[in-house]
């Protein structure tokens, strides 16, 4: 029966076309961040950046170094829409665009994380096999034919994140709207449809159709007499998120997804006409079966586990931010905080509080995490006793910082006693010189 289920040959048209979207949209990503200016805001001007803690040797390239990475990652990408070299390629911008995303968190976004899943599975499956430069080079590369496998993982996949953004929404301060009001007060400015967004009607339905449509979407494109209604609200609805919030490549990268949800005769028909149309629907059980298998089972294990680790760790993850990440918890909250830093000289009995100059040390973008999210206080506090250190000093680092999640009232956040240079951080658990707070 798993055989049957996995490894079932099938027509690779939807694969190939969605190679050829997937590589020209990570091109345009890499490229589209040098001439944007976030290559320069986030990785080049900054003195520093925040890694994701325990990585610390992952920082910018000095110099212009950024710019030339990034445009090594453009180069990969068009090499992958045209495929050319394909895996090399693929796993070449996957490892460097890991990197990006690891390096830094002052521009963290769920997407860029969703990318990096995406890379990893495209680095894996044969998107290579047909209408490729390596094809041309060597046709006894040319297949017309996949395992089921290749377009049920990446199914799975959207629907576990679907899922969980659409199950994270059922909180209090999305339900009364007042996350969709926050969000639409900074784009009233908006040609057009900037005062639409500021009303009642408009909240109520960002609010509730944003938790339908992730929770019904994949549901909805998988069962034949909904697809295409499904996929035109799909297109309504990322075209949306693309306008109103600017995020970059992903609402047409979700779109580029229904390639795996229409028929095959469909996306044969529609983009690749003059290629063979597989029909044999043979089963070959591949010799690689005994190592797929238990790497799924970890891969998807792992997917669903993560989105739950916040529910093991106490405390509101909405207030503590722990387990925010990698858990599909999009657009959320509102957060905003004032926090100040102070060292105190600890071999100086006499010795005050020192008031620490954020904008000495920090970006605008990188200033806004540190001054609401624990890990940047704490990774803030790190960097500075490293600093005094190599001057020769011995210095304790204070925190008094007050957040408001969603604009509500400030509240104190960290416990102004404990020197956040001598704690050490907790991966797995609450860090208790966090102020637990839950509504």
């Amino acid at each position: 029966m798993i055989n049957r289920w996995l490894f079932t040959q099938i027509d690779n048209s939807a694969l190939v076309v969605f190679r050829m979207f997937f590589g020209f949209l990570i091109a345009a990503e890499a490229i589209g961040a040098i001439f944007t200016g976030w290559v320069r805001r986030v990785l080049v001007e900054p003195q520093f950046t925040f890694n994701f803690i325990g990585l610390d040797f992952l920082q910018p390239l000095p110099g212009g170094g950024m710019y030339f990475y990034f445009a090594v990652m453009g180069i990969m990408g068009i090499f992958v829409m045209l495929g050319f070299k394909y895996r090399w390629s693929m796993i070449a911008y996957t490892i460097m665009w890991a990197g990006v995303y690891f390096m830094q968190k002052s521009s963290y976004n769920n997407h860029y994380y969703l990318l990096l899943l995406l890379c990893i599975m495209m680095s894996i499956l044969p998107a290579g096999n047909y209408f490729s430069l390596d094809v041309k080079k060597n046709p006894a590369l040319k297949k017309i034919a996949m395992p089921r496998w290749c377009v049920l993982i990446i199914i799975a996949q959207l629907w576990i994140v679907y899922t969980y953004a659409s199950v994270a929404k059922f909180y209090p301060d999305w339900l009364d709207f007042t996350v969709a009001k926050n969000l639409m007060a900074g784009r009233a400015d908006y040609p057009i449809v900037g005062e639409l967004l500021q009303t009642k009607w408009s909240h109520i339905g960002i609010a509730y159709f944003g938790i339908l449509f992730d929770l019904l979407i994949v549901p909805l494109l998988l069962w034949k007499r909904t697809r295409l209604i499904a996929f035109y609200i799909s297109i309504f609805f990322h075209l949306f998120n693309s306008i109103v919030f600017q995020i970059g490549i992903f609402p047409y990268m979700s779109l580029a997804f229904s390639v795996f949800f229409f028929s095959k005769e469909t996306i044969h028909r529609i983009f690749m006409k003059k290629k063979e149309f597989y029909t044999d629907h043979e089963v070959i059980v591949p010799s690689y079966k005994k190592f797929l298998l238990p790497a799924m089972l970890i891969w998807f294990v792992i997917q669903i586990s993560l989105p739950l680790r916040h529910w093991f760790i106490p405390g509101d993850v909405l207030w503590t931010e722990e387990g925010h990440r990698l858990s599909w918890r999009m657009m959320l909250r509102g957060r905003s905080g004032s926090t100040s830093f102070y060292i105190v000289d600890k071999n100086d009995p006499d010795a005050r509080k020192k008031h620490i100059n954020k904008k000495d040390y920090l970006s605008q973008k990188q200033s806004r995490l540190v001054s609401s999210r624990p890990d940047g206080m704490w990774q803030f506090a790190q960097h500075l006793k490293k600093e005094y250190a190599a001057k020769g000093m011995d210095v304790a680092v204070y925190v008094n910082s007050n957040v408001s999640i969603n604009g509500k009232e400030y509240r104190q956040y960290i416990d102004p006693e404990i020197d956040l240079a001598m704690v050490e951080w907790n991966y797995f658990t609450t860090n208790p010189w966090i102020i637990k707070y839950q509504e």
